[in-house]
């Protein structure tokens, strides 16, 4: 009864925010610079907790996932541009098509681990990348132009849906096998966890909510090109789940929030751009090592201080 209560809370908050938020974009309060941000902000989160599944529930080292973002944002590129089919049936297929490179790409090297993982996953995002950079189907090196579809409530519901799903999968028996994984995989083992097919399954669902915000990506612009997605954006996806902090899916949140903000601003100043970002990172790094939420949730801070309250 609790539980459902929370969640009807939660879902109440959401309601209001898109409400309030749309209703700014309908009367032109918030133009279409600060729109296209919060977009861009949906993707970030989307992509920040698609890969905290990965690295902060199961441990596994990935540095792929723009590999994942890549076969999103083309497969639902051509399904809107060269099919003209719709663009929710495009974002499904897109998410579904990722979900199918992760199981590919999942299976054989999940069985690997720590650096040799991480190479692995990045070998394969490098390979997607040359795939559609010599594809003339998608334009190759020019990039691919694609209509402008994205709105603030497909990208709001897909973060949404993500949050909801990921968190639900983190608190369910199926999670605690994968937070076990992380913790000690040999005594997961031990115990009987199937480590491979949890880890797959981890994977799988990572990869179907990075194809999702591929498709939004790429339907947010009017081109997209392999450049876009190289090692790099990997790094950047990184970084909001190791700043959230490894294992806090409301600090890979925060995280990607507070970089998209930080780096729209900065990119009015293209030539100190990348200098200012990395000193932002280093002194929060410095002073919060553990990351922006270490491994709490948001929820935790609350419930300390009903328990403070209730000792006083």
């Amino acid at each position: 009864m609790k539980k459902s209560k929370v969640f009807w809370g939660y879902a109440v908050l959401a309601l209001v925010i898109y409400a309030v938020v749309q209703t700014l974009i309908t009367t032109e309060v918030i133009d279409i610079y600060y729109k296209n941000m919060l977009i861009t902000m949906c993707i970030n989160i989307m992509l920040a907790v698609s890969l905290h599944i990965v690295i902060g529930v199961t441990g596994q080292f990935s540095i792929g996932h723009a590999g994942f973002l890549a076969v999103g944002a083309y497969v639902s590129a051509i399904i809107t541009t060269k099919l003209l089919l719709p663009f929710p049936l495009a974002i499904f297929l897109g998410a579904l098509a990722a979900t199918v490179a992760g199981l590919i790409v999942g299976i054989p090297t999940l069985r690997l681990k720590g650096d040799y993982l991480a190479i692995a996953t990045l070998g394969f995002a490098e390979i997607i990348r040359i795939v559609f950079l010599n594809t003339d189907y998608v334009g190759g090196a020019a990039g691919m132009q694609v209509k402008y579809l994205s709105t603030w409530t497909y990208a709001f519901v897909g973060v949404v849906l993500t949050i909801v799903v990921i968190a639900n999968f983190t608190n369910s028996r199926h999670g605690r096998a994968c937070i076990s994984i992380r913790e000690d995989e040999i005594a997961a083992d031990a115990m009987g966890i199937n480590t491979t097919y949890y880890k797959v399954v981890a994977f799988a669902i990572g990869s179907f909510f990075a194809g999702l915000a591929g498709a939004i990506f790429a339907h947010n612009f009017f081109i997209i090109q392999p450049a876009t997605f190289g090692f790099l954006k990997s790094f950047d996806i990184l970084i909001y789940v190791v700043l959230g902090g490894l294992g806090s899916l409301s600090g890979s949140v925060l995280a990607a929030i507070f970089l998209t903000i930080v780096s729209m601003y900065l990119a009015n100043f293209p030539e100190t751009r990348m200098i200012i970002y990395s000193l932002v990172l280093i002194i929060v790094m410095l002073y919060r090592p553990a990351g922006l939420m270490g491994t709490k949730e948001i929820t935790s801070l609350f419930k300390f201080g009903k328990k403070g309250g209730a000792k006083q």
